[in-house]
């Protein structure tokens, strides 16, 4: 009888484990296609701040710093808690492998970070400037792809620089915005070129709903 009695115990607790424990928690799908925005989830055990350095970013030139604010949808209020995750090409114009690859990093390569906005909704990467790929079939870029709550990950315009060569006016006018505008223009100060991009989330984003 006692047996029987655990038994019954231990399904209802089961059972029990296994609904929703908070409705908030159930995801809306935005955004469209979005192959390899599951490599946000890669960042392991590390304790995500706002601010991250890109590997190679102390022994190559020239240097970036790329900061700005994470909007809420209306434009205004700063998003904390949002996850940020870039990937870029290496001075070459490739992306580079060590050889130990895992996940998306057998295709992002391992010069990518992530971040996490605060209650400021600020983020910070310092890294180095992308080449374009080696046939320059493409402006410069950083890609990135971003977490917020109760929403599945979704990717926005990449960061292109206003003083790219390969980024003509035809190319600016395919720009989707999504995110708002992706087109940087770095200054240098102080030995390193910073560039200033704030986002709002869900602008331009397919099946966003405020």
């Amino acid at each position: 009888m006692k047996n029987s009695l655990l038994s019954v115990l231990m399904v209802f607790l089961f059972i029990f484990s296994c609904r929703p424990q908070n409705k908030e928690e159930k995801i809306s799908l935005v955004g469209g296609p979005c192959e390899g925005c599951e490599a946000i989830y890669e960042y392991g055990n590390r304790q995500l701040t706002p601010t991250d350095t890109l590997p190679d970013f102390f022994k190559t030139e020239p240097k970036l710093k790329i900061s700005g604010i994470v909007y809420k949808s209306d434009g205004k209020t700063p998003a904390s808690d949002v996850i940020l995750y870039v990937y870029q090409t290496n001075r070459e114009g490739i992306y580079p492998k060590k050889g130990n690859e895992k996940g998306w990093a057998r295709r992002d390569g391992y010069i990518r970070g992530w971040v996490k906005t605060g209650k400021n909704g600020q983020y910070t990467f310092y890294t180095f400037r992308p080449a374009s790929y080696p046939n320059r079939s493409e402006p410069e870029h950083i890609h990135i792809t971003l977490k917020e709550q109760g929403i599945n990950e979704y990717y926005i315009d990449a960061f292109v620089f206003d003083d790219d060569t390969l980024l003509t006016a035809e190319r600016r006018t395919a720009l989707t915005n999504r995110g708002g505008s992706g087109i940087v223009r770095p200054v240098l100060q102080n030995g390193i070129y910073t560039a200033d991009r704030d986002i709002i989330l869900g602008l331009n984003i397919p099946d966003y709903e405020e």
